[in-house]
Formats: structure tokens, sequence, C-alpha cells
């Protein structure tokens, strides 16, 4: 019985991730479904997830459906993406092609495609919101500035010394730590120039970050205040400006995938599906109004992903819509088609790799966790004095 309340908490906060995932993809997939509708566009099916259905329901001629792999989710439009649609549900399950006949205008396409991605931001705005009228939600963010540094680490050997404030990291400027432990992430096994105030003078380090359990460090400490508690995605109270921060946050990431000598730190640093997951779920363990933030988060960032203008993301078709409109006449369907399909099979081909790495990555944590309890325990028992009689 002692036992039974710790897993019912813990199936409770599953759950509770569960559905927070849900309703941003739901929210998401209704911005599509909503627009098709009301511009005139047939829906066949509208589902949370993909694959076989859990559930399904047929109402006012489109099926409703949850199903078994909760990765994502999609409407099935086939006036605007026919293949696309073939390619999620399968010939077999797809719905028949649109009768011939005159496609609609692209703008209309356009507003389809926009309206997923607006849905996103309008949900983390009211999320953000409600945070901001929330008195026991914490904000605030703390300085970069250095209260204690171990002289054997990194920024030990490159000068770095108690009370110096970081300025910049590799050129981009920062103004918290938790800016600084962005950059410091993205440089991770690089050297990098970290500038730092230190009395009225501004000096310039070479310091280069040791990666230690998938997370880069310095081995340096923050100075602590009242905002030491805060998350480091909840820096604003002010809606506008903590919507702003996470889709800079977005595009800072982005930045770093596409600059050469980021590249590979930031890659490795970007989680996958699980490990989003998992960070979900000991947020909102942890803290409840924090977990609401990083679902704020989460949602903005949906939102700046499906704006790429990447074919089978919603700015593929933006970007297909957009050339239409300007010259006047569609791309034909046999060059759509096939770059859709490709990018298609590309994006579940990284799926598939960011999952088998996010599990790799907790399974070698979980390994290292369980062999320092073992060496504790070991440690325990040979310092432990003989039983007397």
């Amino acid at each position: 019985m002692d036992g039974l309340v710790p897993a019912l908490q813990t199936a409770g906060y599953i759950l509770v991730c569960a559905l927070a995932f849900s309703l941003s993809i739901a929210i998401h997939e209704f911005g599509h479904f909503i627009a098709a509708l009301k511009l005139g566009y047939r829906v066949d099916r509208f589902s949370i997830g993909f694959g076989p259905a859990i559930w399904k329901k047929v109402w006012r001629g489109v099926e409703y459906r949850i199903s078994w792999i909760p990765l994502g989710g999609y409407v099935s439009i086939p006036e605007v993406d026919p293949e696309g649609t073939k390619a999620i549900e399968g010939a077999k399950d797809a719905p028949a092609a649109p009768p011939p006949g005159p496609k609609a205008p692209p703008w209309k396409d356009l507003v389809v495609a926009v309206a997923g991605p607006a849905m996103n931001v309008v949900l983390a705005f009211v999320l953000a919101v409600v945070l901001a009228l929330t008195p026991e939600a914490r904000f605030g963010t703390m300085p970069a500035k250095v209260s204690f540094v171990d002289p054997d680490g990194p920024a030990g050997r490159g000068g770095m010394e108690a009370g110096d404030e970081v300025v910049s990291v590799g050129g981009h400027a920062v103004s918290s730590w938790s800016d600084m432990r962005t950059e410091v992430q993205f440089a991770a096994g690089r050297e990098t120039e970290f500038k730092v105030r230190r009395g009225e003078d501004i000096l310039t380090l070479a310091i280069t970050p040791e990666t230690v359990d998938g997370v880069a460090m310095i081995m340096a400490v923050s100075e602590t205040n009242a905002n030491a508690a805060c998350a480091m995605w909840m820096p604003h109270r002010n809606p506008f400006l903590q919507v702003a921060w996470d889709a800079g946050a977005v595009f800072r990431a982005l930045e770093g995938l596409v600059t050469p000598r980021e590249m590979k730190a930031t890659g490795k640093a970007v989680g996958g599906p699980v490990m989003i997951a998992k960070g979900t779920y000991a947020t909102i363990r942890r803290d409840t109004w924090d977990g609401i933030g990083f679902l704020r988060f989460i949602n903005t960032n949906l939102a700046v992903m499906n704006l790429l203008p990447i074919p089978v993301l919603d700015g593929g078709l933006i970007l297909f819509s957009l050339i239409a409109m300007i010259m006047r006449r569609r791309i034909p369907e046999k060059i759509v088609a096939p770059v859709t399909m490709f990018f298609m099979y590309l994006l579940m081909a990284l799926m598939a790799f960011l999952v088998i790495r996010d599990f790799w990555i907790i399974g070698k944590r979980a390994a290292k966790d369980s062999e320092a309890v073992r060496q504790s325990q070991e440690t325990q028992r040979e310092e432990a004095p003989p039983d007397g009689d």
C-alpha cells in the first residue's frame, strides 16, 4: 500500500504530460481543420497521433481519431496535400482523391497552412497571460555573473575568476546566466571567445566548454539571488515579452544548426520527442506553473518550426502557395509530389533517429546513476564499523 500512492502520482503526472502534448497537437491541427472547412475544402480525417486508431468516430462526414503513435497528428485535406495524406495514412487507408476540376486559389492553401502555427501562437500567448496573472508563478533571470570557478575546470584554465560578469560568448551577447548556458551548450568542445567584465575592464578569454553526460559545462557557478529558483524559460511576466523570448530562443537554436562551427554541438543539444516528454514530466512534477511555462515554450517552438520553408511542413505549403500567387500558376504536381514525399521520409527517419538517441542518452545516464549508487553503497559498507558482540 505504501508504494501505491507514489505509483498513482507518477501515473497521474504521465497522464498530464500526455494531455499537454495532445493539447498542443490538437490546437495546431484544429487551426488547419477550421480554416479548411470555412474555405470550402473537403476534410476527411482529423487525427491526434499516427498509425492505427485507438478510437475513431465519423461525424458530419469527418472521421475523428486518436492513433497509437503520439508523435504528432494531421488533418486529411486531399485537395491541399493528396500525396502527403497517402504517405501518412497508406494507400489503402487514404481517402479517395478529390474529383477533377479547378483547384482552389493558392491564397486559400496559404491560409490553411498558416492557421496551424497561428493557433499554437495563440495558445502560447493564452498560457503566458495565465501565468502572468498567477501570483505563485515565478519569473526572473540571474545575471551572468560568476561567484565561484573550479581552478581545474575549463573556465579556471581559461583565466575566468570569481566576480567576472560574462558579456558575450562566441560573439553572441548574453544578458543572463540562462543566455550564457545556451551559448556554452552550442560551443561544446570548441575553443570559444568569452568576453567578461572585470571591474572597469572588458577582458577576452579563450575557454573550451567540456561535455559531461550530454551537457556542456565550464565549471563555474553563478551568483545567487531571489530569482535563482526561476526556470530558465520563465524570464518575463509580460506575456508579449515572454512569447517574443520563446521565439528568439528557437531562432537561436536554428541559427546554431546552420552555422558550420556550431552545427555539431547544437545538434547534440537538441532533444527529440522522448527527451522533451521527459523534460515536461520532470518540470510538471517539480512545479506546476513551470510546467505550464514549458508547455507555452513548446507551442511557440512548434509554431516556428512548422513555418520553416521545408516541403511536408506548413512552411513548405506556404512557399508553394506564394510561388503560385507570384507566378500566377501552380508548380506542377509531378514536381511537388516527389519532393514532398522525399522530405516526408526524411522527416520520419530524423524522428526515428532522435527517438533512438533519446533512449540511448536516458539509458546511459541511468546506468551511470546506478553505478554511482552502487559505489556509494560499497563505500558505506567498507567504512561501517564491524558489528560488536
